[in-house]
């Protein structure tokens, strides 16, 4: 299911992939519902289990089994999420933790080393720092993402424990929207091949901006990984997460969730191949009003920082990096108040049109306090350390109209 010559990511999210003329004449594809699928005959039962495990491409080009391992929406919302990602493969999850789980466990192994940067979403560190620790595996945090040397002081001290099997990159960082360079991040790994007997997998964790904004394979990322609870799914009403890349990449990952059960089920899958059809009007619309706000609060008396990348300094090398690997800003960054908790906490329960909860990317705007929510796992020093203060908030804005949100922040920020 290649992509036809010329057409836009708008055009692909609404019909890459599907033939009405396979669904009855349907317009939209139904959901199928089946946990199993018959078989023509006991030879061809045999043969497509032979074909789903030993085949030229395993479990991807197979006939349908059995749910857990494939099922047709799961199938088609995969071919989509690859060519919005300009991808050969996509395997689809649960969710956006048993994405980044199974790509983990695929590429390491006990006596291996990881490297990552930070600040981390904190179900990524505490998975690499409480089970893949427990597992004989050592993460070891990436200093300043954007600077070699740092890198390379970051593999040392990784090598002293044992070989470095995956270089996981989240960019931008949660709830920091601090960015990394991809591409000098895999041009490094090339180079750990002088050292150790294998290349590191690179994976990028690309939930804060999305295919639409951010290609982390056109940067040289072996995996990209998104949550598509989030953007993709947009309205806060279902947990998914996928990871796409090579057919060499994103198969042993895929086999991997086949035995964890992780899949996509196929009403999820449905809704996701929805939501991807409105994924370009909302993403402009949600991060038309993030730069209205940004400006907002930048030059609001009561903010003291505000970490949108659309001001990234001109000529630092942070904006040098966006401007080479991002298209756009996003709508998700984090501000901090003067004051702490108690100032922060009291204008959080003054907002009115802002929803407090966890999670980001959907058509209603969000906000938490990063340091007793989404981060309350990582210890106090390391979030000290990467800049998640008592002050920090984080900001997932939709697609509301602007003026209202803007009003809605500034009577808040009275209460501090």
């Amino acid at each position: 299911m290649e992509p036809r010559e010329g057409l836009h990511p708008d055009t692909l999210a609404v019909g890459f992939g599907y033939d009405p003329a396979e669904a009855y004449g349907a317009v939209k594809p139904p959901i199928v519902l089946s946990s199993t699928f018959a078989y023509p005959s006991a030879q061809a039962a045999k043969d497509v289990h032979r074909a789903y495990f030993d085949g030229p491409a395993p479990e991807r080009d197979a006939p349908f089994i059995y749910a857990r391992l494939d099922h047709p929406n799961l199938k088609l919302l995969q071919a989509r999420l690859a060519v919005l990602d300009g991808a050969e493969d996509a395997a689809a999850f649960s969710s956006g933790m048993a994405a980044i789980s199974a790509a983990m466990l695929a590429h390491l192994k006990p006596g291996d080393s990881v490297l990552h940067t930070t600040p981390l979403y904190g179900g990524t560190h505490g998975l690499l720092h409480g089970p893949l620790t427990g597992l004989g595996i050592k993460p070891v945090g990436i200093a300043d993402a954007l600077d070699r040397e740092s890198v390379a002081a970051a593999a040392e001290i990784a090598l002293k424990h044992g070989p470095i099997g995956l270089i996981h990159v989240e960019s931008p960082a949660n709830p920091t929207a601090g960015i990394a360079d991809i591409a000098m991040i895999a041009a490094f790994a090339d180079e750990m091949t002088r050292l150790q007997e294998k290349r590191p997998v690179i994976s990028v964790d690309n939930t804060f901006l999305g295919s639409l904004l951010q290609r982390p394979l056109e940067h040289g990322a072996d995996l990209c990984i998104t949550s598509l609870t989030k953007y993709a799914g947009g309205h806060s009403d279902l947990l998914g997460g996928c990871l796409t890349g090579s057919l060499e990449r994103v198969g042993p990952v895929r086999m991997l969730r086949t035995l964890l059960g992780t899949h996509m089920d196929p009403f999820t899958s449905w809704l996701l191949l929805r939501s991807l059809e409105t994924f370009p009007l909302r993403n402009g619309r949600a991060n038309a009003n993030a730069g209205a706000i940004a400006a907002f609060l930048r030059d609001h008396p009561k903010v003291t920082n505000v970490t949108y990348l659309g001001f990234l300094d001109e000529g630092s090398p942070a904006r040098a990096v966006y401007d080479r690997q991002c298209t756009g800003a996003g709508s998700t960054f984090s501000f901090k108040i003067a004051g702490g908790e108690a100032e922060a906490f009291a204008m959080l329960d003054r907002l009115k049109v802002f929803r407090m909860a966890v999670s980001l990317g959907g058509t209603e705007s969000l906000i938490c306090h990063s340091a007793s929510t989404t981060h309350y796992l990582v210890p106090p020093e390391i979030r000290r350390e990467v800049g998640v203060d008592d002050s920090s908030l984080r900001i997932s804005v939709g697609i509301e109209h602007p003026d209202d949100l803007i009003a809605d922040l500034a009577q808040a920020l009275d209460a501090i």
